[in-house]
């Protein structure tokens, strides 16, 4: 039986490839091409209708990397065709590699409206059906010439228009007009289906040998020299095994039309512009053929491009979504990292993605929709259900490295107690084909057998490959109900997640804290600059945006720059895509990246210096944009170092300031520097390290080792080299303690710095340690000229703290991680996110790690002098040469600070005012636009409505994981005040006392107002 098994076996394979396949275009005719060789980036239809065309043959040589070819197809139906199913069928010199990695084409018609893409599984363009003979065929195909970037994390040059070679690199192989063969066609799809469904069936099952017979019989039926006659004999042999149904018990998938489009990655942001139109032409033709489709599309920014560059295809889409095949989903701008942004940066994800679907196509979309992001911060559930959304799906969770997911579906409980229901398919891709190894797979993977019987599959070609095919949709059509195989039924996700949450109920497992991926940790990493300005705009956001709402409470002349903050925002959300702000992408993309986050940068000094001059006149002042008050030394405009105290988001003026008296000192002893003020003891030795740091207030030392240690590692992961950071790096690594210099800098009265310089291998690291008057946090300003290979750079902090646990900042509040390795899952978390700092405490005692703009660390428990302490380090820079050769190479600048005896509470404030600095700007002495009176609350934002009724919204939550009770007070009369959803929608008027709006906040819940001034 085995022999006889692979003797049909082997005769079906060879029938396939030979005869069967082949025989779907039993008629084919080329068409004659021209060509016209655009010059340079993209160009509208418009443009390349208006050019001049020569004459092209095929076999020839076309398109150097990143270029674009438009060519000309035409030809007539041959009259003896008539009644038969013609198609032009185009070969572009698709190569070897997956679709959406490498050549794709848009075709338009004569007129220049677009018809659908081409891609290398979806290669056809509809002619006639039935044909009458004679038609006229005049197309224009839109060929990009798009690079393999990614062969086996090879560096590459073609990563970068600048640095790629300018070589043909493809050969235009055929574009023909065929008939397609229905008969034929089918029976290959029959054929495909019954003989996986056979391959994944037990050997001693009797469904195995009855479609073993079948399709035994199927042969028998066939005249291989003549397939298209007898191919629906064929298809009769066929009949009797794929109408058998499916057993009631079968496992249920919820199958939904999907093309995971990365906005950005082996190619720059505008080819994802044409990749999405290429998709979305495809998507809307596919679903007037299979009417059952329905077409699950995230990313709100991808449907502004095509509403931009391709109005027809957005039209299409618009019908396509009221006739119900077409299901926006993910309520989010883009489909962003999900832990590095920060908390009003995801919110705003959340809030520009939900309003642009219910404004542009009438959808109030209800997930959040993350198949391939890198983890997920523990605030989602929260910021979700405040936005209105019910549940949450991701993929990238199967990617885990070490410990395996205990739950497909389950409720994910956030940092607050909130409760999301979630979804993570068993399938383990995003791309289904239908396959039966995949829904043979989902079956047996899903972890929650017994308790319930459904799962979702997302299907199509992702990245530009197409989405679905029709290929995809027969087979849905033959799997929605067949013995042996999972029931499969195409719907919204909102009809699984619906019926999901039924059948599981409150009863479902629950999830509580982060989803941490176990694999990709060095993306918290990798391209240093793009994550430095990513931060930098997020802070120079949050600053503009409350001295502008500031200026237009109290100017009414002043004109509120909606227009220029929504599109500021969009350009820093669009860059947080999972690709860009993890520093995964292309060289292309994060130069463009670091261009633009200058540009947005200038654009939003300019902005608030327009609003502080609006404020009015008052001399030199200092402004906070924090929500904490903060006593710093700034510099009082004519370079002298004054200490000041300024109000939460206020302004104190300068008018009387003087600079302070003794109050940071400096002396040398021997080949040590010791910097002090009435805090903090700060010894530097010779190799430039920090030898103490002496707590004066708790009379401790907090070092339990020599501290800012610059470590370097080897950095060779297993494979994902921009993405990795294997465990194996830490075997070896060597101590950066030789210094060229060390040197006092200054020597306060104010101040008072050491100025540290190494060099080491091509690199050159500059270190200026600073230690202000009055100030509780020593200061470690970083100059990095990066020239090293494949090596990672740590910075150390052995602590004389014994902590269990860390505290890492994430997005409206903290998470704890452990310190030790008990459990696989606690080893895993070997490399952690945190965003403005991190802290580790024993009882009655902490010490926290700030940063600027770094997010990786690590936090281990180390042994020094026989005593239990905790190394906390951050990691700075790296070097992968994939997909980018040159990653992170140049110079970098960056500060993090040590903060001893620092309480949660501490943290929270300085992390703020280290990302935050003081501005010092001519403006009037003002009243914080608005207060709050208990530190534990955290203001996050202060703007204007999104709607433009002049309303004033304040985000705030609790910080430190406790109770809090609040008053919030304003500096302008309120007319009214309600509390509102993440989207500004009132949902109940707010509690009012005699000192303003009272609040009570559970642990790390987020608060929204609505202010309307009087």
């Amino acid at each position: 039986m085995h022999d006889d098994r692979l003797l049909v076996e082997g005769r079906l394979e060879r029938a396939l490839r030979q005869f069967i396949r082949p025989a779907q275009y039993p008629r084919r005719v080329p068409l004659a091409l021209s060509a016209w060789h655009a010059p340079g980036e993209p160009v509208p239809v418009s443009a390349a209708l208006e050019a001049s065309y020569e004459p092209f043959e095929t076999g020839s040589e076309w398109g150097s990397p990143w270029s674009t070819s438009w060519f000309r197809l035409q030809g007539q139906v041959p009259r003896e065709w008539r009644g038969r199913r013609v198609e032009v069928v185009i070969d572009p010199g698709f190569t070897e590699e997956g679709p959406g990695f490498q050549a794709e084409g848009l075709v338009y018609d004569a007129a220049g409206v677009p018809l659908k893409g081409v891609h290398p599984r979806n290669r056809h363009i509809p002619v006639a059906s039935p044909a009458r003979g004679g038609e006229p065929v005049h197309l224009l195909l839109e060929a990009a010439a798009n690079p393999t970037v990614l062969h086996d994390f090879v560096p590459t040059p073609l990563g970068d228009v600048l640095t790629a070679s300018t070589s043909p690199i493809y050969r235009f192989a055929s574009a023909d007009l065929a008939v397609l063969d229905e008969d034929v066609w089918q029976l290959t799809l029959d054929i495909e289906v019954l003989s996986e469904l056979m391959g994944e069936l037990e050997a001693d099952r009797p469904r195995r040998h009855e479609i073993l017979r079948a399709l035994e019989d199927m042969l028998d039926a066939l005249d291989l020299h003549d397939v298209p006659g007898t191919a629906a004999a064929g298809r009769a042999a066929l009949a009797g095994v794929l109408a058998r149904p499916a057993h009631a018990s079968a496992h249920r998938v919820s199958a939904a039309g999907h093309a995971h489009i990365d906005s950005a990655w082996l190619w720059p942001l505008r080819e994802t512009v044409r990749k999405a139109s290429r998709t979305f032409a495809n998507v809307t033709a596919l679903a007037e053929e299979y009417p059952e489709l329905v077409f699950a599309c995230s990313q709100a920014q991808q449907y502004a491009w095509v509403k931009e560059h391709q109005p027809h295809i957005w039209e299409r889409i618009k019908k396509a979504v009221a006739d119900g095949t077409w299901a926006p989903v993910g309520s989010m701008w883009v489909e962003s990292d999900a832990n590095m942004p920060g908390g009003e940066a995801l919110a705003r994800q959340i809030t520009h993605g939900r309003r642009f679907f219910r404004e542009e196509l009438g959808v109030e979309t209800e997930e959040i929709w993350l198949p391939d992001s890198f983890g997920y911060t523990a605030a989602f559930p929260q910021l979700a259900k405040l936005a209105g959304v019910r549940w949450f799906l991701t993929q990238k969770l199967s990617w885990n490295q070490s410990n395996r997911m205990p739950h497909h579906t389950f409720w994910w409980e956030g940092i607050d107690g909130t409760r999301v229901f979630t979804h993570f398919p068993p399938v383990d891709t995003y791309n289904s084909q239908f396959h039966g190894a995949e829904l043979a797979h989902a079956e047996r993977n899903f972890a929650d057998k017994g308790r319930a019987t459904r799962s979702l599959v997302p299907f199509g070609w992702g990245d530009g490959g197409g989405g679905p095919t029709r290929e995809m949709m027969e087979r849905a059509r033959r799997l929605r109900s067949l013995e042996g195989s999972p029931r499969v039924e195409i719907e919204k996700p909102s009809a699984f997640f619906a019926a999901a949450e039924e059948e599981y109920g409150a009863g479902a497992p629950v999830w509580s804290g982060e989803l941490y991926l176990e694999l990709h940790r060095a993306t918290y990493t990798t391209q240093a600059a793009t994550k430095r300005g990513n931060r930098r705009s997020e802070h120079a956001l949050r600053e503009a945006e409350l001295w502008c709402t500031a200026a237009a409470v109290r100017d009414p002349a002043y004109v509120y720059p909606y227009d220029a903050l929504d599109r500021l925002w969009k350009t820093v959300l669009l860059h947080q895509f999972h690709d860009i702000l993890p520093g995964s992408s292309i060289a292309w993309v994060h130069r463009e990246a670091r261009e633009t986050y200058g540009r947005v940068l200038a654009e939003l000094e300019g902005i608030t210096a327009s609003a502080v001059r609006a404020l009015g006149a008052g001399g030199p002042a200092v402004l906070n944009a924090s929500p904490y008050a903060r006593s710093e030394v700034v510099d009082g405009g004519d370079g002298t170092l004054v200490r000041v105290d300024v109000p939460a988001l206020g302004t104190r003026s300068l008018d009387g300031v003087v600079a302070p008296g003794p109050g940071a000192a400096a002396h040398t002893t021997g080949d040590t520097i010791v910097l002090t003020n009435e805090r903090l003891s700060v010894t530097v030795d010779a190799a430039g390290l920090l030898t103490s740091v002496r707590d004066l207030t708790a009379d401790r030392e907090v070092l339990a080792a020599p501290g800012n240690l610059l470590q370097l590692h080897p950095d060779h992961p297993t494979r994902y080299d921009a993405w990795d950071l294997d465990r194996h790096y830490r075997r070896r690594h060597t101590d950066l303690t030789d210094a060229d210099s060390v040197e006092l800098v200054e020597d306060g009265p104010s101040r008072v710095a050491v100025r540290v310089v190494r060099a080491f291998g091509e690199s050159r690291i500059t270190q200026v340690i600073r230690l202000a008057a009055g100030s509780r946090r020593v200061d470690i300003v970083t100059d990095v000229d990066w020239r090293e290979s494949e090596k990672v750079l740590k910075a150390a902090f052995p602590l004389d703290v014994h902590a269990e646990r860390s505290a890492a900042e994430i997005q409206f509040g903290h998470v704890h991680r452990p310190t030790h390795a008990n459990t696989g899952w606690d080893a895993a978390r070997y490399e952690i996110c945190a965003h403005r700092w991190l802290r580790v405490a024993e009882e009655g005692y902490g010490v926290a790690l700030l940063n600027d703009s770094t997010y990786g660390h690590d936090v281990t428990r180390t042994e020094h002098g026989g005593a239990l302490g905790t190394t906390v380090r951050l990691t700075l820079l790296r070097a992968p040469h994939s997909p980018d050769p040159e990653t992170d190479q140049g110079a970098h600048r960056f500060t993090y600070a040590l903060l001893p005896g620092a309480a949660t509470g501490d943290a929270v404030a300085e992390g703020l005012a280290l990302n935050l600095p003081l501005r010092v700007a001519d403006a009037p002495a003002l009243a914080p636009l608005v207060s709050i009176d208990d530190p534990a609350v955290t203001v996050e934002s202060v703007k204007l409505a999104d709607d433009r009724s002049g309303d004033v919204v304040v985000r705030l939550y609790e910080s430190r994981g406790g109770r809090a009770a609040a008053t919030l007070g304003t500096s302008f009369p309120v007319a009214r005040a309600d509390v509102t959803d993440l989207m500004e929608r009132p949902l109940r008027e707010a509690d009012t006392g005699e000192a303003g709006l009272t609040l009570a906040l559970r642990p790390f819940q987020i608060v929204t107002l609505r202010l309307r001034p009087a």
